[in-house]
């Protein structure tokens, strides 16, 4: 099959992505054999590709925001074959520590991801255990359902980490795949959303779906927010989210990664109560919620297709900003 791998990491300048062929692996007890139909580009996969996180499978196949058909399912699944199904980023826990013992299981000390710790969906096939693995809404296409998966999800959680209240006033910095699906969220609940965005195109995006305001990352906020969320994955933006919040206001800081934050000056930034939150990947319960909601609610999902081949092309928009929405390679 075709695969892409991840030979070594670095800028995407240096072409950290490379086609390989493989075998098609197959599905053991408890997993699924998927044929992947869409994939969604995600920036965790730039991450890996780039190495700002650590290797953990080398020459891994990133994607993990995988819409794929069962092609074989392994003894003890309960999905059978032809059910479409979507294979997310949280792809295994032990179930038995304290923080799967407490109903936190994204805070796993033996969890596992796709893309990171197994191949994922930047590939023809992709093995997935059936446990970990999402039913889809029926009225969503191949290529607007794979960001749901991830930035979707991912979304969601950092939507409630960051406790806005009703009626409040969200702050977004960054407004990519992630952004954009979270802030109709918010304003489905009646929020009002500014945001925040060095990019133009991003900035128009949130106002067509209904932003209050949109305007550069360190713009002056023209009210006090309640809850704000950082999407991008800049240190230097924390102290620029703290001081737009109002009392009690809280920040939620939804990457994996995130470079350096500068020194915090605590009565502009943190004082009256503001608080700073990171998100840590999801529950499985976040993603079914969550697509739960996207089945119900009329939320537009904004993607750019790619042809599986450009793969690399892909990223490397990405990692330039050139991406309005959420990228998607398609089989």
């Amino acid at each position: 099959m075709r695969a892409w791998s991840v030979r070594r990491p670095g800028a995407m300048a240096t072409g950290p992505l490379e086609p390989v062929e493989r075998a098609v692996p197959p599905a053991g007890p408890g997993e699924l054999l998927v044929k992947v139909r869409a994939c969604g580009v995600c920036r965790t996969d730039l991450h890996v590709a780039e190495g700002d996180l650590p290797v953990h499978l080398a020459g891994v196949t990133p994607g993990h925001e995988v819409v794929g058909e069962v092609v074989e399912a392994g003894e003890g699944s309960l999905h059978e074959r032809g059910d479409r199904v979507g294979v997310a980023w949280l792809r295994s826990t032990c179930g038995a520590c304290r923080f799967c013992r407490r109903g936190a299981e994204n805070l796993c000390e033996r969890s596992s991801y796709t893309g990171w710790d197994a191949h994922g969906g930047y590939a023809e096939y992709v093995v997935a255990p059936d446990a970990y693995v999402y039913d889809l809404p029926a009225n969503r296409s191949d290529v607007e359902v794979a960001p749901l998966l991830c930035a979707g999800i991912i979304g969601y959680r950092s939507l409630r980490r960051a406790e806005l209240p009703p009626g409040g006033r969200l702050g977004i910095w960054g407004f990519g795949g992630s952004a954009h699906l979270t802030a109709q969220i918010a304003l489905a609940e009646g929020a009002e959303v500014y945001v925040f965005t060095r990019a133009p195109a991003a900035r128009r995006l949130a106002m067509e779906l209904g932003a209050a305001w949109a305007g550069d990352s360190f713009d002056p906020s023209p009210e006090p927010l309640d809850s704000a969320i950082l999407f991008a994955p800049a240190g230097e933006l924390v102290p620029a989210a703290l001081e737009r919040l109002d009392r009690g206001g809280t920040l939620a800081i939804a990457g994996i990664h995130l470079t350096d934050i500068p020194p915090l000056d605590y009565q502009r930034h943190l004082f009256q109560e503001r608080q700073v939150r990171s998100v840590t990947a999801n529950t499985r319960a976040d993603g079914a919620e969550f697509l739960r909601l996207a089945a119900r609610l009329p939320l537009a999902v904004a993607t750019r297709p790619y042809p599986f081949a450009e793969a690399d092309r892909a990223l490397a928009d990405l990692a330039a900003d050139r991406v309005n929405g959420a990228a998607v390679l398609v089989l």
